[in-house]
């Protein structure tokens, strides 16, 4: 096959997938062998091919897709001008607490936003597919020690943690909320997704607020406290 054609197949695979699709999904569209290293000279040719386009061709953390720019958001965002409701503070700081602080436990999040976390925010975030159970710590009760997922990742472009913008100590929450709002309100992977509410956890948001939710300097400094194992990168299929 020329070059030329290996372009029209790969970009024809891509554009078609309903799924992020990994080099060895590429590989095995051509039954002449082809090289990993190959397929991303390719995907590199096909980047720079689009890169005056409306679409953009990404990787992140399960593989390759086309997804829409930046820039084109506010003109997508004409076809469905009924925005979800945003995340609520609760939700948003206890998942930004997972992502650059996991593996923790609920209490560990307890002592460092300074309030109680209901379950419901934690199912909340399970049911979405953010958060998984890790393992448990080896202490009474076993508590579950949570982390993030691939679809985590995924709903935010992003192709593994160390990706993550740098944690504000000023707001620690902000970082993950602007990355998260993008994601629920843009037309990519995570426009389908519902907006998380926290439920249970509204009324522990509110009183919070009320009492003035424990400022974010301290926040970040019972965060800086606790010494957890690094994240744990995660690439994509190979």
């Amino acid at each position: 096959m020329t070059e030329t054609e290996i372009l029209r197949v790969l970009e024809t695979a891509l554009l078609c997938a309903d799924a992020p699709l990994s080099v060895a999904d590429l590989r095995s569209l051509f039954e002449d062998t082809i090289s990993g290293d190959d397929i991303r000279r390719h995907l590199a040719a096909l980047q720079l091919d689009w890169q005056e386009r409306g679409l953009e061709l990404v990787q992140i953390a399960s593989g390759w897709r086309f997804q829409s720019r930046p820039d084109m958001q506010r003109y997508l965002g004409r076809l469905n001008p009924e925005k979800p409701p945003r995340y609520s503070r609760a939700v948003l700081e206890t998942l930004a607490i997972i992502a650059w602080r996991q593996p923790v436990t609920r209490g560990d999040i307890e002592d460092i936003r300074g309030v109680t976390v209901s379950a419901q925010i934690i199912r909340t975030l399970e049911d979405r597919g953010w958060i998984e159970t890790l393992g448990y710590r080896d202490a009474p009760g076993r508590p579950a020690l949570l982390g993030t997922t691939r679809r985590f990742l995924e709903d935010l472009g992003l192709r593994a943690l160390d990706e993550l913008p740098a944690l504000d100590a000023e707001d620690p929450a902000e970082a993950l909320g602007v990355l998260a709002f993008d994601a629920a309100e843009g037309p990519r992977a995570a426009q389908e997704a519902d907006a998380v509410v926290d439920g249970d956890g509204a009324g522990e948001a509110a009183g919070a607020d009320a009492a003035g939710p424990a400022p974010a300097q301290e926040a970040a400094a019972r965060a800086d406290a606790l010494d957890p194992p690094a994240p744990r990168p995660r690439g994509p299929d190979e």
